[in-house]
């Protein structure tokens, strides 16, 4: 795949994320079957996979279990090779999430997050929004928090993701990269992709299969289609587990954006 700029940060990103909240937690996740974790073999294969099928991106996030352990375990020297995308603010333990969106925390988070995934900077970190985005980027200090890790060299771009129009906009006027929802049946969100688009800043989409209840070739192919006819959109997330899944969200993708150049 094509890699695609995310927005004016300077990161080439494929046009495909590979989610990995399935690598690591399977407790209060919208996915429409239930699942168990897999092998940590079977995460290797499916790091593999997606790097032969030309995906760089990953979406990991604290609050997913053990997915930053373990992509911390088998990542190593190939971790230069992976646009890595990482979460502050939710805290998920005992089977509940929780939110933190302080100075302190939001730091402390980050630094945790190095550690944990072995490396000495992330690519993007962004706000993981409970909802109350306007509140959270005024009154709380997350967002000053990556400002300045981005200044330590600690992470190389900041956003949020965000769940209000009114958010992603004060995102897109902020901040480097957006994480917006968008599918067939929610387009509530098109003005911050639109803003986005003007002002050069990366859109990454969550969400764009709806959470895995898009059924059937025929649908992931009307889903893609219709994400990518949006503009400024960077990468659209999708998390799976399944190889055969993601050999055919690459192809099918593929078939959708030959055909629309």
């Amino acid at each position: 795949m094509e890699l695609r700029p995310l927005g004016s940060t300077g990161i080439m990103v494929s046009p495909l994320g590979l989610g990995t909240v399935k690598l690591g937690r399977n407790q209060q996740v919208k996915y429409p079957q239930a699942f168990e974790l897999p092998s940590d073999n079977a995460v290797r294969e499916l790091l593999a996979l997606a790097r032969e099928l030309g995906i760089n991106l990953l979406d990991t996030a604290p609050a997913y279990g053990s997915s930053q352990q373990r992509l911390g375990q088998m990542l190593g020297a190939q971790r230069k090779d992976w646009v890595i995308v990482s979460k502050v603010g939710e805290i998920f333990e005992h089977g509940e999430s929780r939110f933190d969106f302080s100075y302190e925390h939001t730091v402390a988070t980050v630094e945790q997050t190095l550690k944990t995934l072995k490396t000495d900077y992330v690519d993007c970190v962004l706000i993981h929004s409970d909802g109350n985005d306007l509140a959270i980027l005024d009154n709380q200090g997350a967002a000053s928090a990556l400002i300045d890790l981005k200044q330590r060299g600690l992470i190389r771009a900041h956003g949020m993701s965000s769940k209000t129009v009114e958010g992603g906009l004060r995102v897109v006027r902020d901040m480097d990269v957006v994480m917006a929802t968008c599918n067939v049946d929610y387009n509530d969100e098109l003005p911050v992709l639109q803003a986005a688009a003007e002002q050069h800043k990366g859109v990454l989409i969550k969400k764009g299969l709806m959470s895995g209840h898009v059924q059937g070739e025929d649908g992931v192919r009307q889903s893609f289609a219709h994400v990518f006819a949006q503009p400024g959109v960077s990468s659209m997330i999708v998390g799976t587990i399944n190889p055969d899944h993601l050999r055919s969200n690459v192809r099918l993708l593929q078939q959708v954006l030959e055909g629309a150049a």
